[in-house]
Formats: structure tokens, C-alpha cells, sequence
């Protein structure tokens, strides 16, 4: 299929590569380091319970939802809304634009983050972290983001790296890198797990991720499984509307959308046994937070047998869920310009990866030199997370419902997540349908106002 500038447009081949790539999508830091710190931070079991309910309130319907947009326009973020808007004056499509727009505000932070786990990973096979104890790796980490070279530097290697994939387009570049990346994370979280869950005192850990306490489940518990439910799948920023355009018409989009929230768990749950068990065994707290990654992972590792070798796979294996986050973040804007003005994708590709790493320096130099600069009362690396986590991401996610549910209706619904029919569906779409018009967008609502601090529990 052609775009509107003549190019033809690429697509994933097999059901195996829709799979890899939108998981890897799915998969990026947040299951390594987001989804255990705020388990830590919200009781365990019982916040899983919470966040699992929640992917099925809220992460799946949108999930399915951009599916149902990407493919049934055949085109990128902006121009899928632009087509399908079609009757009425309604500019549907500016929910594409700040689709993209968030894809810029997510990476001018998110490469600094994936630039500290690619160098943390070096660190570790360097042995950085040799005999070193919690505090010593808390200094290793305040020293590293107070320095602005090395930092950058990092920063630049990730776009680098994520940029040269993306030249190489969706079928030799996406598809293959995420087919390829994908095991090989999966094979080492699952060594991590095996060494993780073999040291004395790691049932802990497990009773800790898997047994609830229900008495737990408090209202800030519940809004903070809302939003990592939301945010976890990378829905809301067009990057599922831009990989649903390059997937097949013969897909099955409600079962691939399940696939893809079931593995994203499953990683994350891995991700939570590779970390608990240890952290329990060792006498460390579990609640560290966003520290965890950084300051606690290094003193844990580095406390058992073999710890430079496990902490180096855990940090690769990172490194790989960054990456495939990445890839689809990138490919938003690439899409768009590529078709919507017809640049060639390797121009897209390198005037978007400049202009993240450009202003993205801005946030990456937030724990340094500029770590004084405020706006709005907020460093750059805060601003530009807060817009994106905050506004730019609900609103869209709040819009993508409402313009599936309402503007594009059950009939259109039934027909792209049907294949036309051809797979008897019907009883899961009339329940799709009832979701993503009530449920998800006022559990979306509940975050953006959450977010905003217009509600607090």
C-alpha cells in the first residue's frame, strides 16, 4: 500500500514479528524498574492484584483500540485520525499530533534513563560494582548523574543505537531486532530467576509478590495501579496506532492485544522475582523506590555468588527492554513525517533523533548543571515527564476511547476486530465496546485528575 507521498508503506510479515515488536513496545523500563519499585512502594501482592485488574479496565481496551485505528486506516498516528475523521468537523486528528507530541516529550527524558542502564551495564562487566556495599553504590550513582559528560554521552550512544534500527525500516529494522531482542531478555531474566530464587531466604521475596494482603488496597494504591496500567502497555503516545497500521489484515487484533498484556505481565512478575527473592535473602527493604535499579540492585547483586555475572545480565537484559521501548517511541514521529511529508525515513529518522537528543540534553543535564534551572517550579527531566505522564498521555488515551467507542462505533468495531466476520467475536467486542465507552475513560480520568492533583486519596 502506498502513503500519500507514493512510497509504499512496510509491514510486520508474520504473527511471530507483530508479536516481538509491539511487545517490545510494551516491554521497557517500566517492567524492570517501575513496575517492582512501585510494587515495593505499594505492599506487594495486593498492588499486583490492583495492577492486573487494572490492565484489563484500562491497558487492554486501549491497546485494542489503536490497534483497530492503525490498521483499519493503514497510516501513521496523525494521518489514521485524519481519515478516519472523515464526516463532521470534529479535528479528530490533533489526537494523532499529540500522539507524537508525547513521543518527543517521552524520549527527551526517557534516553537519559535508558543512558544510565547502558552505562550501569558497562559498569558491571567492568566490575565497577566489585565488594561494593549500599552505600557505596548509592555515591557510584550520585556521582555518575551529577557529571554531565559521561551522562550525555550515553545518551547520544542510545539514540544512536535506536536510530540505526529504525533506518533500517519495520521489516529488516523493527521486526527483526525485536524478534531477535526478545529471547534473548526473556532468557536472562529467566537465569536471573533461577539464581534469584536458589538463595537462602528467597521465599520471602516470593510470599511478598504473590500472597495479598488485601487490608493493603487503599485508595492511593488503586490510583497508583491505575496509572501504571495505563502508562505500562505504551498506549496514548501513537505508538500501538503506528505499529497497528503495519499489521496484517488476517491478524486477530483482540488476541494479539491479549498476547502482548499477558507476556508484558508475565515480564514483569519475572522482573519482580529476579528482584524480591534477592532483595528479601539479603536483608535489604523492598520499598526503596526508584532507587531500586540503581543503588539497590548493584549492593544485592554484588552480595551473592557469581554477582558481577548476574548484575551484568540483569543490566543488558535492561538495556534490551529500553531499546525495544524505544524503537516504537522513535518510529511515531518517523512515521508521520515520512508520510505526511514525505521524508525519506533515514532524514526522519536523524533530524528526530537530534531534536530528542538536542532538548533531551536539557533533561539528562536536570541532576547536574541545570539541576538548579527550574520551570514551572520543575527541573527540565520533571517538566517533560510531568507533561507526558500527566497531561499528554491521558487526555490522548481519554480521546482514543472515545473516538473508537463513539465516533467510529460498534459497527466499525465489529467489522476491523472481526477481520470482516471471518472470527466469531461478537460476545468479546459487545463487551469491548461497553468498556472502551464507559470503564476506560473515566478510570483514564481518574489519573489525569490524579496526576493534576485535583483528586488525592
Amino acid at each position: 500500500m502506498n502513503d500519500n507521498h507514493g512510497h509504499m508503506r512496510e509491514g510486520f510479515t508474520t504473527t511471530l514479528g507483530v508479536l516481538a515488536a509491539t511487545l517490545g513496545s510494551a516491554v521497557g523500563l517500566g517492567n524492570i524498574w517501575k513496575f517492582p519499585s512501585m510494587t515495593g512502594q505499594n505492599g506487594g501482592a495486593a498492588f499486583v492484584f490492583v495492577y492486573l485488574l487494572c490492565v484489563l479496565l484500562i491497558g487492554l481496551p486501549v491497546m485494542i483500540s489503536e490497534f483497530i485505528i492503525g490498521r483499519r486506516a493503514q497510516a501513521n498516528n496523525v494521518g489514521a485520525f485524519r481519515k478516519l475523521e472523515t464526516a463532521g468537523r470534529a479535528p479528530w486528528h490533533l489526537t494523532g499530533v499529540a500522539g507524537v507530541a508525547a513521543a518527543f516529550l517521552i524520549m527527551f527524558f526517557y534516553t537519559g534513563v535508558a543512558g544510565w542502564v547502558y552505562a550501569y551495564a558497562f559498569k558491571a562487566l567492568t566490575g565497577a560494582f566489585s565488594g561494593v556495599t549500599a552505600a557505596e553504590t548509592a555515591d557510584i550513582f550520585s556521582t555518575y548523574i551529577g557529571s554531565a559528560a559521561g551522562p550525555l554521552a550515553w545518551q547520544w550512544i542510545v539514540l544512536v543505537t535506536v536510530s540505526a534500527i529504525i533506518i533500517a525500516g519495520v521489516t529488516k529494522g523493527i521486526e527483526r531486532m525485536t524478534k531477535t531482542l526478545l529471547p534473548i531478555l526473556f532468557v536472562l531474566l529467566l537465569i536471573c530467576n533461577i539464581r534469584a530464587l536458589t538463595l537462602p531466604g528467597a521465599g520471602a521475596g516470593v510470599e511478598y509478590l504473590f500472597r495479598p494482603d488485601f487490608t493493603k488496597v487503599t485508595a492511593p494504591v488503586v490510583l497508583a495501579a491505575l496509572g501504571l496500567a495505563f502508562f505500562k502497555l505504551s498506549v496514548g503516545m501513537g505508538t500501538m496506532t503506528t505499529y497497528g497500521s503495519y499489521i496484517g489484515r488476517r491478524e486477530n487484533l483482540p488476541s494479539n492485544a491479549l498476547k502482548v498484556a499477558f507476556a508484558d505481565t508475565l515480564v514483569s512478575l519475572l522482573a519482580g522475582l529476579a528482584i524480591f527473592p534477592a532483595v528479601f535473602a539479603f536483608g535489604f527493604e523492598p520499598d526503596a523506590g526508584p532507587s531500586l535499579l540503581f543503588i539497590t540492585i548493584p549492593a544485592v547483586f554484588q552480595t551473592m555468588p557469581l554477582g558481577q555475572l548476574f548484575l551484568t545480565m540483569f543490566f543488558v537484559l535492561a538495556a534490551i527492554a529500553a531499546t525495544g521501548a524505544m524503537i516504537s517511541l522513535l518510529e511515531v514521529p518517523v512515521a508521520y513525517l515520512t508520510e505526511e511529508h514525505g521524508w525519506s525515513r533515514v532524514k526522519a529518522t536523524l533530524l528526530s533523533a537530534a531534536a530528542m537528543g538536542t532538548v533531551g540534553a536539557l533533561a539528562t543535564l536536570s541532576t547536574s548543571v541545570l539541576s538548579e534551572t527550574l520551570v514551572f517550579g520543575r527541573t527540565f527531566f520533571d517538566l517533560f515527564d510531568f507533561l507526558s505522564s500527566n497531561i499528554v498521555l491521558p487526555v490522548g488515551g481519554i480521546l482514543i476511547c472515545l473516538f473508537v467507542g463513539w465516533k467510529l462505533g460498534p459497527k466499525a468495531i465489529a467489522d476491523e476486530a472481526s477481520n470482516g466476520g471471518s472470527i466469531r467475536n461478537a460476545a468479546v467486542l459487545r463487551v469491548f465496546t461497553f468498556v472502551v465507552r464507559y470503564v476506560a475513560p473515566v478510570a483514564i480520568l481518574l489519573v489525569l485528575l490524579n496526576g493534576l492533583g485535583v483528586i488525592k486519596a
